[in-house]
């Protein structure tokens, strides 16, 4: 079994046409970086349009930079992170700020839209960062939060959220693709449930952008909001991304009034008056030199294709599953995560007691996947930098050490 799952993974990557990204990372040392959900690699291309940014753009124009297209950064790269990733049309789309600061931004927005709805639906397995925002903001505006009890494994379903909402909805919060299982969820038809009932849907794309076809207007989501540090490799700490459907934006209000969401930016007046469209979810200055990298991995994946990359991504976490199958469910390894393509993200849970104790171990031997207490390895293949073969090495190794711990 070793060996054809070997002849497998080698044949995957001869085959694969999109192997030839993998030479545009910078070199990692790293034997298997199984990590691609949590942190993306970097580009060769970063490190070159970083360089050019310091010595050209900031050395070289300095204030002039604003003038030079800085000031319009978080409009353009969002028109294009929309069109690349998003299935969004231009002008709905925004870079800034961290995935907390947007989510609180959003939610508050929405809630206060509907100031004769009460209550917010959401479900217990969600990201904490969701969860806590969403509590604070409860507590702050006097809010009833509807939680749905949802099994890690397979997420939140249409039917769950039929039977939470109702004419006192506000608002429900979602992720696209569950941070812990992978659970990939039916974003249309829930969007339709909410509707239906009146309420706005806002779903987290953290784990899905860069990795998973979205298509946020066809699907008539409201609002959204994402990282671009996983599979879009903007670097650790890279600014978020918010969306903000055309048809709300002369509705919604996001609550922190900053010079760069006013309508003359430098006219420095004396009251607050919004930015018409999605500008207006601007409140700081946008942070330019952590947006650098996403104009190397938006031509990136502009080139690939998401469709090809869903492809590649579906191929390697099916090896995963056939390799758990064969070599960890023996050791008494549960796999957490859904086996149908169709509900599947990019990343793999494999579950067992003791799995905190092999981390360094993996790390030493140069496998590096992202564990979630209390007892997952999350394993997060990038289909534009991981191999096959990668794949069957590090699972190989984490197959060995979990003899050896048994």
């Amino acid at each position: 079994m070793t060996d054809d799952l070997l002849a497998r993974a080698t044949a995957l990557d001869a085959a694969d046409p999109l192997a030839a990204f993998r030479d545009r990372f910078v070199p990692t040392s790293a034997v298997s970086y199984l990590d691609g959900n949590s942190l993306g690699r970097p580009l060769e291309a970063t490190a070159r349009l970083l360089d050019d940014f310091v010595r050209g753009q900031w050395g070289g124009r300095l204030i002039r930079g604003w003038t030079d297209g800085w000031m319009d950064w978080p409009l353009t790269l969002g028109d294009r992170l929309g069109a690349v990733a998003l299935g969004a049309a231009a002008g709905q789309t925004v870079v800034a700020d961290s995935t907390t600061v947007l989510l609180y931004k959003l939610t508050r927005a929405a809630v206060d839209a509907r100031p004769d709805r009460r209550t917010v639906v959401l479900d217990t397995d969600n990201f904490p960062t969701d969860r806590y925002i969403l509590e604070g903001i409860a507590a702050e505006r006097g809010l009833t939060l509807h939680w749905i009890e949802t099994d890690p494994v397979t997420g939140v379903h249409p039917a769950q959220v039929a039977d939470a909402v109702g004419p006192d909805t506000a608002l429900v919060l979602f992720s696209h693709v569950a941070y812990r299982s992978g659970w990939l969820a039916d974003v249309a038809e829930i969007n339709r449930i909410a509707h239906a009932a009146g309420a706005l849907t806002l779903w987290d794309l953290c784990h899905s952008a860069g990795s998973v076809p979205i298509r946020l207007d066809e699907w008539g989501v409201d609002l959204a909001v994402g990282c671009s540090y996983k599979y879009l490799n903007g670097g650790p700490g890279a600014p978020a991304f918010g969306y903000l459907r055309q048809g709300l934006q002369d509705e919604l209000r996001q609550p922190i009034q900053g010079w760069m969401g006013h309508r003359a930016v430098f006219e420095m007046g004396p009251g607050y008056q919004p930015a018409s469209g999605a500008r207006a979810l601007l409140s700081g200055t946008p942070p330019i030199l952590a947006m650098v990298p996403m104009h190397a991995n938006l031509d990136m994946l502009a080139e690939a294709g998401i469709e090809a990359v869903r492809t590649k991504s579906l191929l390697l976490t099916g090896l995963v599953l056939d390799i758990a199958d064969a070599w960890l469910t023996p050791l008494g390894v549960e796999v957490v995560s859904p086996r149908e393509p169709e509900r599947r993200g990019g990343h793999v849970t494999l579950r067992r007691a003791g799995f905190e104790e092999l981390l360094e171990p993996l790390w030493d031997s140069g496998v590096i996947p992202d564990y979630r207490r209390p007892d997952g390895l999350r394993i997060g293949p990038a289909p534009l930098s991981t191999s096959f073969t990668e794949v069957h090495h590090g699972l190989s190794i984490l197959r060995d050490l979990a003899e050896k711990q048994r």
